[in-house]
Formats: structure tokens, sequence, C-alpha cells
């Protein structure tokens, strides 16, 4: 065991603690049930088991449904003993004294990881996590840009944090991250700006850096062609995907309205339909522009909110971890001479009362540290809530657009696309289209039409059921297509 925790008693998790744990973190009416009754390990789906000077990780196997576990702020040196824990999505072991990753391969559910602040020297051992996106891992000892090249293979990997690395310092660090990395949404706290994206996704010659491993300069040479020649539209495509409305520039749901509809080239045949088929495209794909134009907007506004919270956020912590470093910093050089003072001391009682004041600075210490953790506490709640309810309101009234839940005034017939535009079109166009078919139906049945129609033409015009049937499936495959897209709309803004 390491000579560092000579002042601290070291714990190992036992039931004890956990059973404690769990009733710690349940509502105050429900704890006395718990202490009382007890409780299921099974049904335990969150623990958290922070500043409990735990070395070592042991005795979680009876958590096999736990999706959320913290151990962050312990004195732990190995990742061990949570293979059985296959529901986690969430792991905090940040602020630890961890050296290498290991022990992870079971956790193939994990979705957010952070080892913020301990001693690791390489990213490894980590295959298995597919599912990752969220990966903290600052304030620790990677040295090489090579060891973000190991994060490529986590194609959901969205938010990264590796600041405070000897890595960040670096030249040429962010482009390097986000060049290799070019899903990611957060680096180190900050929103990727579409800027560094495209720096990054043209590597120009003139980038030079003596520290540049071979390996970095054949990715690029490999890859440069390929960025001149589609990065742009690459971007393009994921900040369109990113507003949830990608491939709504343009005729693209048009004309997959009718990429599988096979009765609309027999009608398209009828006479009058060429005529009505002309200006209908138009207005669709205008429709369609309004609204991709609107969820641009919207996507700037959502992601400003995100920047502006996560910097809030880091600035929020940045701030108290300051200020306790300098009582700490404050309380070290005021005992040290306290210290001399009991060392020096020329008899018992006066070595017994320095010792009395050094145990009355440490409770003050204490307190003004716990002060200032309940002041973040209060201050990242606040934080938090102020964020969630300001995306609500970005959020719904996205929805709210996209559905056409608003009264169409003339403001919102010019600014807001909705898929009930999209609807009313379609509605409109099979009527027309339904008019004109029977006019010629009942044409064809006088032998009045002009002109010889194909075959599949005439087949329609056989009788007025089949006809109505026709244009009715059209109709509803062309709709289909639409409820489709706003379906994809409402659960990707949902799913954000």
């Amino acid at each position: 065991m390491s000579e560092l925790y000579n002042n601290i008693e070291p714990n190992v998790i036992d039931d004890e603690m956990v059973q404690k744990a769990i009733e710690e973190q349940c509502p105050e009416d429900i704890r006395k049930i718990v202490k009382r009754e007890g409780i299921n390990f099974k049904d335990v789906t969150e623990l958290q088991l922070s500043f409990r000077n735990i070395l070592q990780i042991d005795n979680l196997w009876q958590f096999e449904n736990l999706t959320k576990l913290q151990l962050d702020n312990n004195i732990i040196e190995k990742i061990e003993a949570l293979e059985s824990l296959i529901h986690l999505v969430w792991l905090d072991l940040s602020f630890n004294n961890i050296e290498v990753i290991e022990g992870l391969d079971t956790l193939v559910k994990l979705q957010d990881l952070s080892l913020y602040n301990n001693r690791i020297s390489k990213i490894e051992h980590m295959d298995t996590l597919q599912e990752l996106q969220i990966f903290s891992i600052g304030k620790n000892n990677l040295t090489t840009l090579e060891d973000v090249i190991y994060l490529r293979r986590f194609k959901k990997l969205r938010t990264l944090n590796l600041t405070g690395n000897p890595l960040c310092d670096e030249e040429h660090y962010m482009l390097f991250v986000v060049a290799h990395l070019p899903d990611l949404v957060y680096l180190d706290f900050r929103l990727v700006s579409d800027t560094t994206v495209s720096v990054s996704a043209f590597p120009a010659c003139e980038i030079r850096h003596q520290h540049l491993t071979e390996h970095w300069l054949c990715w690029y040479a490999s890859n440069i062609l390929a960025f001149r020649a589609g990065s742009l539209q690459k971007l393009g495509l994921q900040k369109h995907a990113a507003a949830f409305v990608e491939y709504l520039n343009g005729s693209f749901l048009f004309d997959t309205m009718y990429a599988e509809d096979t009765e609309a080239a027999k009608l398209a045949s009828l006479p009058g339909v060429g005529d009505l088929q002309e200006a209908y495209p138009s207005w669709f794909v205008s429709v369609c522009e309004n609204l991709f134009h609107y969820g641009l907007k919207e996507y700037e506004k959502r992601e400003a909110e995100v920047s502006e919270f996560y910097e809030s956020l880091h600035e929020a912590l940045t701030a108290n971890q300051q200020e306790g470093r300098k009582l700490i910093l404050d309380f070290e050089n005021q005992n040290k001479r306290r210290l001399d003072e009991i060392h020096n001391a020329g008899s018992y009682d006066t070595a017994d009362s320095k010792r009395d004041e050094y145990r009355k600075d440490i409770l003050q210490l204490s307190d003004a540290l716990m002060a200032l953790e309940m002041l973040i506490a209060d201050q990242l709640e606040e934080l938090i809530k102020e964020f969630k309810s300001n995306i609500a309101v970005i959020a719904s009234t996205f929805i709210e657009n996209v559905k056409g839940l608003y009264p169409f005034d003339t403001f919102s017939l010019t600014i807001f696309s909705t898929m009930t535009q999209c609807r009313d079109l379609e509605n409109r166009h099979h009527q027309e289209l339904l008019e004109i078919s029977i006019t010629t139906l009942e044409k064809s049945l006088k032998n009045e039409l002009e002109e010889d129609l194909p075959a599949d033409a005439q087949m329609l015009l056989g009788d007025k059921a089949t006809l109505v049937n026709a244009v009715n499936a059209s109709h509803g495959i062309r709709l289909q297509k639409i409820d489709k897209r706003e379906s994809d709309i409402l659960s990707n803004i949902h799913h954000w």
C-alpha cells in the first residue's frame, strides 16, 4: 500500500458502507423504512460512494442492475471487481490514484466514463465500450497525441475532456484531436466550432511540427485528397443532421414520395395530370426549404445554449476549485509555523495547547471546504435547472413548428415551415388528381378522349373503383413518407 495513506484510514467497500450510502441517498421519508426493513441490493440502480477513502473496489457483485456508480474522490489505485455490473451506463472514477485503464471489458453499455484527475499515462483496454458517448480523462499523465487515435474506434463519442494533460500543450493539439475525431461535438468543455472542424479537415502542407509522428503524417497524406473533395459536403451534412433537417434543402423528400409509388407513373399519363404535376414539386420543395432554414436557426440556438451551459459550468467549477486551493494553501502556510511551534515546545502543556489550536484550524478548514462544496452544489443545481428550462422551451418551440401547432399567421407561413403544410399540399394535390382521373374516366366511357393512352393507364380506366383505389393508394404512399419524416424529426429532437 502506498505511503501516501499514512495519515488516512483506507477503506474497502463492504455491506455496511453500501447500506449506509443507500440510506443517505434515499429521501427522508423513505430512509427510516430502509433502515428498518433493509433493501435488496438488486433493486438499486444508482450508488454514490464518493469521499469514503476507498482503496480497493470490492463487494459490488450484488448490484446487478446498477446503471450509475460514483466512486470519485477516493484513493482507488486499480479498476477491478466491476465485471458483474453489465448494465452500468454511467461510471465516475475521477479524483483517485488509478494508473492503468483496465477491468472495463464487460461494461458494454457504458455511455459516460470519467477518469478525470488520476495518474493514467495511456488510453487503452477500452475496446468493448462501443456505446461510449462521454469520456473525461483530463488531469492525467497523457503525453503523446497518438493516444487520441485510439479513440477513433468509439463511433458514438461526442464529448471528450483531455484538459490538464501534458499533450494539451502541443501546438496543434486541438486540430489533431478534431481531425481524428470529426464527430466530436464538445472538446474540453467547449463546443467544437465549424471553423475548427473546417481547418482540421484541410490539413494544408504548411502545418509543421517537430513532434508530428510518422503515423500522423501518413494519415494526413492518405486522407488529404478525400478531405479536399468531400469534407465541406460532409461537414454540411453533419450540421444538417444535427439540426434534424438533413436533405430538406431540396427535392429529396419529394423524390422519395414517388420512388415507391408504382401508380403515380400510370396516372401521370392521364390528360391534364402533367400540368398538375408541374407546379406541385416547386411548392412542396419550397415548404421543405423553409423548414430546413428554420431548423438551422433553431440548431444554432440549441448549440449556443449548450455551449453557454458548459462555459458557465467550467467557470463555476474553476472558481470553486481555485478558492478551495487558496484555503488549503493558507492553511498549510499558517500551520507550518504551528507544527514548528509544537515541535519546539518547551513543555508538554505548551505542545498540547498548540495541538488543540491545530485541531481547531483543521476543523475550520473542513467547515470552509464543506461550505464551498455546498455552494458549488447549489450553483450547479441552479445552473442545470436553468439549462433544462431553456432547452425545454427551445425544443418544444421547434417541435410545435414542425408539427404545425402554431396558428398560420403571415409570419408563421413565411418563417415557420411545417409538415402540416406538406400534408395540406399533398391532400390538395390528391383531390385535384382524383377529380382529373374521374373526369378522364367519364370521357373514356363516352369515347370522348382525344388521345390514346398507354395500356397500363387504360387498365386503370376499366371502372371507377379501380381508378379511385389507384389514386388513393398513390396518395397513401406519399402521406406515409411525410409522416415518417415528421416522426424522425420529432424522435431525434426528443432523443437529443
